[in-house]
Formats: structure tokens, C-alpha cells, sequence
């Protein structure tokens, strides 16, 4: 969830605005990639060379700068769950994507909260954009439950909630990556379909 598209299409736009509007993103990034999604707001605009008004009037909340700034990365993830709802393999096809979702999920601290919480607020930004991953997310594991080869006890929306968790528990300062993809492994060996042993 990184590639930016920096300013809606079809919107005019003077080039200096552009070129503000451009300069926030990047200092968001930045920023966001070092302190997390609840850094500073000012700080963008310090990095960004201009004031906080001017950040508001292209960005009037957190959640609409976070939008634009994962706009293109969820487009991608759509667009990928699209491709892999033709494979043959259903359960292969959605451990596939949810790798690719766990790895987005943790660019940014702080990010999985902030879509977990986009998810049950229709009134965030973010919502429309969060709702299409889980909308994506449910085509996928729902041909992956018909198929056998993920359990049936489970929905998109705790799908989406477990990816993001393992995901906050990738930005750990205290566990390495191969811990992150070791307890990533153990959640998608968790969601296969197989017979409940008796107690």
C-alpha cells in the first residue's frame, strides 16, 4: 500500500498546488514510516515546507491524508484478489493474497488499527477504500470454503482482523522478520479445513 496517487483524477489542479499537494504526501510518507499513523500532523507540513492550514485544505483529516496515500496500494490489492479468484487453487490463491495483505498491512505503524477501525465507521475516509479489501477478501475465502480447503467457521471481516494483527505483531521492534513470518505461517496453517479431533 505505498505506490501514491497523488492527486484524484480529474481534478484541476494549478501546478503549484500539485506540487504542495505532492510534497505532503512524500513528507507523510516519511514521516508515517517513522513515527506511525498517529505522528504529528505538523510534522508532515514542517517536512513538507508549509504550514498546517495548508496541509488541512488538501487534506482536512488524518484519515483523508492516509486515504490518498493508500489508494493506490489497496487499487492493487483488489485488482490482485480479482486475478486470483481464477486459480485453480482456491486455498492457494487466498494464502497468496493474504501474504500480500500482511505485508501492506505493516508499512506503518499503527496502520492495521486505523483500517480495522475504518472498517466498522462508515463515516471514515477510509471506509469505502477498507470495505473493498473486504470485499475482496470475502470473494476469496468464500470460493476457498467452498472448495474445502479453508474452514467454514470464519468471515472476512475476522480474516481481516487476524491478517492485521499478525501484521502489528510484524512491526514489533522485539521480533525479527522471520518471527513475522513465522506467526503468519501459523495463521494460514490455522485456517485450513480439517476434521475436529474428539476430545
Amino acid at each position: 500500500m505505498n505506490d501514491v496517487d497523488p492527486w484524484p483524477a480529474g481534478r484541476p489542479v494549478r501546478a503549484d498546488g500539485r506540487r504542495t499537494h505532492e510534497r505532503l504526501l512524500t513528507a507523510a510518507q516519511a514521516t508515517f514510516a517513522e513515527q506511525g499513523t498517529d505522528a504529528s500532523l505538523r510534522e508532515v507540513a514542517r517536512r513538507a515546507g508549509v504550514g498546517v492550514a495548508t496541509l488541512y485544505r488538501h487534506f482536512p483529516t488524518r484519515e483523508a491524508l492516509l486515504e490518498t496515500l493508500l489508494r493506490h496500494g489497496f487499487d492493487t490489492l483488489r485488482a490482485r484478489a480479482a486475478d486470483l479468484i481464477a486459480s485453480p487453487d482456491p486455498g492457494q490463491a487466498l494464502v497468496a493474497w493474504i501474504r500480500e495483505l500482511a505485508v501492506a498491512s505493516a508499512r506503518y505503524d499503527g496502520l492495521p488499527a486505523s483500517v480495522m477501525a475504518a472498517l466498522h465507521d462508515p463515516g471514515s475516509t477510509l471506509h469505502s477504500s477498507c470495505a473493498g479489501l473486504r470485499a475482496a477478501a470475502g470473494n476469496l475465502l468464500a470460493r476457498a470454503q467452498r472448495s474445502g480447503h479453508i474452514r467454514a467457521d470464519l468471515d472476512a471481516d475476522q480474516l481481516l482482523a487476524a491478517v492485521n494483527a499478525m501484521a502489528w505483531a510484524a512491526r514489533q521492534a522485539s521480533w525479527t522478520a522471520d518471527a513475522g513470518d513465522r506467526f503468519l505461517s501459523l495463521l494460514i496453517e490455522g485456517l485450513a479445513a480439517r476434521p475436529i479431533q474428539p476430545t
